[in-house]
Parts: C-alpha cells; sequence; structure tokens
C-alpha cells in the first residue's frame, strides 16, 4: 500500500499546476513592454492588443502599438497608429519620439528633428535615446541644407518667368 501512495505523488507532481481563477494576472500592456524589452515584438503587438481589449483604446496603448509595428519594420502602419495617439494626446512623449524615429526611417529628416525637439522638450532632456536621436536629426537636416558650392557643381539653377508674376526654378544642365 505504501509503494502505491508514492507512485501516485511522483505522478502529480509531474503535471503542471492548477491555475488559481482567483489570482490577478499580469495586464496586456505590462506583458507587451516586457516582450518589447525581449526583443519580442510580434509577441508584444499581441499583447498590446489583449491591452487594448483591457483597458480600452487610448494614446499609450496606441503609441505601444505603433511601437511594435516600428519594431517589425512596418512603417505605414506604425505612422498611422503613433498619429492617432498624438491625436489623443499631442504630448505623449514616447509617441513623439517613435513619430521621430518612423520620419528618419522615411528618410524625412526635416520632420523628425521637429517631433525629437518636442519630446526633448517635453521630457527636459532627460532621456539619452531622446537626446541622441535628436542630435542624428539635426545632424541629417543640416546636411540636406542649400549648399552653393553643391549647386554650382551641378550646373547652377536659374529662375525663368512664365507669365505676369509667375516664376519657374529650374537646373541648368
Amino acid at each position: 500500500m505504501l509503494a502505491g501512495c508514492q507512485a501516485a505523488k511522483d505522478v502529480s507532481r509531474n503535471q503542471p499546476f492548477g491555475v488559481d481563477a482567483r489570482g490577478k494576472g499580469v495586464d496586456g500592456m505590462t506583458v507587451g513592454h516586457r516582450l518589447m524589452a525581449a526583443g519580442e515584438p510580434e509577441l508584444a503587438l499581441k499583447a498590446y492588443l489583449r491591452g487594448a481589449g483591457e483597458i480600452g483604446i487610448n494614446a499609450d496603448v496606441l503609441s505601444a502599438i505603433g511601437s511594435a509595428n516600428l519594431a517589425l519594420g512596418r512603417l505605414g502602419q506604425a505612422e498611422k497608429m503613433l498619429a492617432r495617439a498624438l491625436e489623443l494626446d499631442p504630448n505623449f512623449v514616447p509617441a513623439l519620439n517613435n513619430m521621430g524615429v518612423v520620419m528618419m526611417e522615411q528618410g524625412k529628416s526635416g520632420e523628425a528633428r521637429v517631433y525629437f525637439q518636442k519630446a526633448f522638450a517635453l521630457d527636459s532632456g532627460q532621456t539619452d535615446s531622446i537626446r541622441e536621436n535628436l542630435m542624428l536629426a539635426i545632424a541629417q537636416s543640416e546636411a540636406n541644407v542649400y549648399d552653393p558650392q553643391q549647386v554650382k557643381a551641378a550646373g547652377g539653377f536659374r529662375l525663368v518667368r512664365q507669365e505676369k508674376g509667375k516664376f519657374v526654378l529650374l537646373s541648368d544642365p
């Protein structure tokens, strides 16, 4: 009889523990943030969507969904989600920063600079990554500024009058 009890005890130990239905689970947003930190944006996106179902749609949820899409390389979807987040809260720093990243990825360094500047100002310069993003955007946008030497080397520009009060700027071949 003693051997029979021991066998039953070993079997139960190898089975998974039951779930306490009265216990409180971790919310989807927290799980999503942890998954993003672990480098799992696809799973994080699913957790954020679950979080949206739990707490509703707000700037934080939309920004998180946009961030996950950004990490997955889905720039169009990320831009839409971040734009919606900024409609709800125009001063939400993570959404501003991530929208700047989207703009940089699309080669729009001037627009990215504006988003980073606003995020940096609202954050009071506390976050290193926002400061670094802003410095990169400033460098990129200043590199794209009009350079007279480049224009001269390319043949220059000329202003041509089309009709009364209308002019067109053409490059010389």
